[in-house]
C-alpha cells in the first residue's frame, strides 16, 4: 500500500459531458475527480444545476480534491482585479457546492511581481475562508516565471497564512527545470493535491506544453523518486491523473480512465 489516493482530473477526458465524467471516474475505480469550472459553467448554461452535480458525485461516492481554476488574481490592476475577485467568489461558491476543499489558483504567465502576488494570495485565502474553500497555488513549468516548486514555496511562505498550500505536478517539475527534491521543503499539509503524469524525452523540455504530457510510466520523469519524496514527508493525499491529449479525447473515456489508473498505480507503487 502506498497511502496515496487516486483521482481523475477531468481534463484527461475533456470532451466528455460533466455528469458522464463523474460516472466514468467511478466506474474506472477512482476515489476522486477534479472538476473544471469551465465544465461546470457549461452545464449550468445548458440548464443544469450545482445540486445535480453534487448528487451525481454523492451517488458515485467520489470526492472532489480541487476545482480548476482561478485566473488574473495574482497581479492584475484596478477593474481587472475587481473582476478577477468577483470571478473567484463565484468559483469558490461553485467549489463549495460540489464539495471541494480546494480550488486551484494559477500563476501569471509573464514576469511575476512576487511581493504583490504573495499579498494577493493572502487576500484570496481570506476570501476562500468565507466559503470553506482554500485556494492552492500552482506553479507552471512553461510560464515565464513561477515555474518551479521553489517559486511556489516562496509565494506561500510570503503569504504568511497557515493555510497556504501548493499544487504539485511532475510534468511541471520536468518542464520548469526546478529540482524535484524541493518537495522535501514542504510539509504534507501544504500540498492540496499532486497532479500526476509523465513527460517525453523529446522535444526539449523547455518547449513542451500541455499536449505533450503522456501517461505515467510512458515518459522520462523519475516518478519513483517523485513518489518517494512525497512519502518521505508523509503525504497521503490524492494523485490526480492530468493529461491534455486530443488523441485521448477521441477514445472511449472509460478505456482512457482505466488505462490511466492502472499506469498511475504501477508508477506510484513501484
Amino acid at each position: 500500500m502506498t497511502g496515496f489516493h487516486y483521482s481523475l482530473n477531468s481534463s484527461t477526458i475533456k470532451t466528455t459531458p460533466i455528469l458522464q465524467k463523474i460516472q466514468v471516474a467511478a466506474e474506472a475505480g477512482y476515489e476522486g475527480i477534479e472538476l473544471w469550472h469551465d465544465d461546470i459553467d457549461k452545464f449550468l448554461g445548458e440548464g443544469g444545476t450545482l445540486q445535480q452535480i453534487r448528487s451525481e458525485l454523492d451517488a458515485a461516492g467520489l470526492q472532489v480534491p480541487t476545482t480548476i481554476h482561478l485566473k488574473q488574481w495574482f497581479q492584475s490592476n484596478d477593474d481587472e482585479y475587481v473582476l478577477a475577485i468577483q470571478d473567484a467568489r463565484r468559483k469558490f461558491e461553485q467549489a463549495a457546492a460540489v464539495g471541494a476543499k480546494y480550488t486551484v489558483a494559477g500563476p501569471p504567465h509573464g514576469t511575476a511581481n512576487r511581493t504583490l502576488g504573495a499579498a494577493r494570495y493572502r487576500e484570496l485565502i481570506a476570501i476562500g475562508r468565507e466559503f470553506g474553500v482554500c485556494p492552492a497555488f500552482e506553479y507552471l513549468g512553461f510560464v515565464q516565471d513561477m515555474k518551479t516548486i521553489d517559486d511556489a514555496i516562496e509565494i506561500i511562505q510570503a503569504a504568511l497564512d497557515p493555510d497556504a498550500c501548493v499544487v504539485l505536478d511532475p510534468f511541471h517539475c520536468y518542464v520548469g527545470g526546478g529540482p524535484m527534491d524541493s518537495i522535501g521543503k514542504l510539509q504534507a499539509h501544504q500540498i492540496a493535491v499532486s497532479h500526476f503524469n509523465d513527460a517525453p524525452s523529446t522535444p526539449n523540455p523547455a518547449i513542451q506544453r500541455d499536449p505533450d504530457r503522456v501517461m505515467p510510466g510512458d515518459g522520462s520523469v523519475d516518478l519513483k523518486l517523485y513518489c518517494d519524496l512525497l512519502r518521505s514527508i508523509g503525504y497521503k493525499g490524492f494523485l490526480s491523473l492530468e493529461l491534455f491529449r486530443p488523441d485521448l479525447w477521441e477514445k472511449n473515456p472509460l478505456d482512457v480512465a482505466r488505462e490511466g489508473l492502472q499506469k498511475m498505480k504501477a508508477a506510484a507503487e513501484a
